[in-house]
């Protein structure tokens, strides 16, 4: 049995969607890539391309009380047990890590059964997991130029960009043009997992606002909570403006392939797609985030003009339909703010962090 190359990414979009693009690029170069995940990846992990997906215990330290506390360690700790069983079935080649504390459990066991390990951060400023892992592992890989690296770790450290899937490829493939005139306009508003309620209330807010000849323009896509979609579809159907409202799309690239305009989340992936894809874009970068990592990524994007920074806190309905309309009414502007989006793309990000997995020292590949 060949010796398979182990991909370690907890279930959300976030972090499957880069490890996808990864597997997907190790599968085209003959490797054998298995999936280390948790519980939740479900709804994302059907089309990975895994040869196998192996499901680990995991928890996240998301809450102060002492007994949730004592529960998520518990849990990563059969997490990690379990994780040592699987390295020593499996004998991974190479295991790679995509951040977030579901990646803790097999990356910690790959660490102690002496495996060629790399974990790969997609921020620009590192998640706490990845930051518990990064003195462990034997190399780093970033998708975005750390805004405040360590020394001690930069030397082993490599920026490949973050990894998109084959969909954000081929959407990329269709050149941006401006919607001009009364042409229709195509509106595209996501907020990831976490965010997307504000959106389910600005948006809408905004669109009052908006003079007549540019409502009548507008064709939109909005992801949606469950609870927030018939409220948000129901305004979209009395204002008689056509709108796809969902909790979740399938086809999120295309869409934004299909967009004049994003508003969205910057998450890292979120960045880097809308970036490979170039499409102007309205970054909100989400508040809470507890290291402020989604406005340090946009940070190098809009300091560029190649999207606009709206600080949840401060982003009026007015001034949100403000930036709305000097998109859908400059095709200019769109078309230079789509360019500069483009320009700060990585479309071959999987390629070069195929290329530094395949060449860890130590690493027994087989294929």
């Amino acid at each position: 049995m060949s010796s398979p190359i182990l991909l370690c990414a907890g279930g959300t979009g976030g972090h499957l969607f880069p490890a996808e693009a990864l597997a997907h690029e190790l599968k085209s170069r003959g490797f054998t890539v298995h999936l280390a995940t948790d519980e939740r990846a479900g709804r994302y992990a059907g089309a990975f391309p895994a040869d196998a997906v192996h499901v680990i215990p995991s928890a996240t330290f998301g809450s102060h009380n002492p007994l949730k506390v004592l529960k998520a360690g518990r849990t990563l700790w059969r997490g990690y047990r379990a994780a040592i069983v699987l390295m020593k079935e499996l004998k991974p080649a190479a295991v790679v890590g995509f951040g977030g504390y579901p990646t803790i459990p097999p990356m910690m066991a790959a660490v102690q059964q002496r495996l060629p390990t790399l974990i790969h951060e997609q921020n620009a400023v590192m998640g706490r997991a990845n930051r518990f892992l990064a003195s462990r592992v034997r190399r780093i890989a970033a998708g975005i130029p750390q805004i405040h690296p360590d020394p001690a770790l930069s030397a082993k450290t490599t920026v490949t960009g973050n990894p998109v899937r084959p969909a954000v490829l081929e959407a990329a493939a269709t050149p941006y043009h401006a919607s001009r005139g009364t042409a229709p306009f195509n509106l595209v508003v996501f907020g990831g997992s976490q965010g997307a309620q504000f959106f389910s209330k600005a948006v809408p807010a905004a669109i009052e606002l908006m003079s007549p000849e540019l409502r009548a323009r507008l064709r939109v896509t909005q992801q949606a909570r469950a609870e927030d979609e018939a409220q948000v579809r129901a305004f979209y159907e009395t204002a008689g403006i056509p709108a796809e409202v969902s909790p979740f799309f399938s086809d999120m690239a295309a869409r934004i392939g299909a967009a004049h305009l994003v508003v969205s989340r910057s998450g890292a992936s979120t960045v880097s797609e809308i970036c490979v894809i170039g499409r102007p874009s309205i970054l909100v970068p989400y508040p809470y985030a507890l290291d402020h990592d989604q406005a340090a990524n946009a940070a190098r994007l809009t300091s560029e003009d190649g999207a606009t920074l709206a600080r949840q806190s401060e982003l009026t309905p007015a001034k949100l339909a403000g930036f709305i309309r000097d998109v859908a009414e400059d095709p200019s502007f769109a078309e230079t703010t789509a360019q500069v989006a483009r320009s700060n793309g990585i479309p071959d990000a999987a390629r070069l962090l195929a290329d530094l997995v395949a060449s860890m020292p130590g690493a027994a590949f087989t294929r």
